[in-house]
């Protein structure tokens, strides 16, 4: 993959926000640093930079995909009430891949798993009304 300025910029500004942000969240960031940039383009740089593994894309959170600059093997938890996407390290489930290829007979090339629930945050908001 060849240098892009634009490219650089989209993945220094995805580092800049450990939020697991989706595209449309990033394009306004962007769009005050690179008034410029498109949508089209900025969604091409993310689909390059996940197709040549420099970025993780996550689907499956919500309708739009999210974006992952931690390529390093983890899980995601997403709070449902906040929507905020949190890593959470492989150490909960060490096993998890082996365990399931034992009991299928299939071979995991690749896995996402997700949590869904109340982050920390969400929890002290909902017993401080209570």
């Amino acid at each position: 993959m060849n240098y892009s300025r634009q490219r650089d910029i989209i993945l220094q500004t995805l580092k800049a926000n450990v939020v697991h942000p989706t595209a449309e969240y990033l394009y306004a960031v962007l769009k005050e640093k690179e008034p410029n940039i498109s949508l089209a383009t900025l969604y091409r740089n993310l689909n390059q930079l996940s197709d040549n593994g420099i970025i993780k894309k996550i689907d499956g959170l919500e309708v739009p995909s999210h974006y992952d600059h931690n390529t390093h093997e983890h899980y995601h938890f997403m709070c449902d009430e906040c929507k905020r996407v949190f890593d959470v390290s492989c150490d909960v489930a060490p096993d998890i891949v082996q365990k399931a290829e034992d009991e299928t007979g299939f071979i995991v090339k690749k896995h996402d798993i997700i949590f869904n629930g109340i982050c920390r945050d969400c929890l002290e908001k909902i017993k401080e009304s209570n």
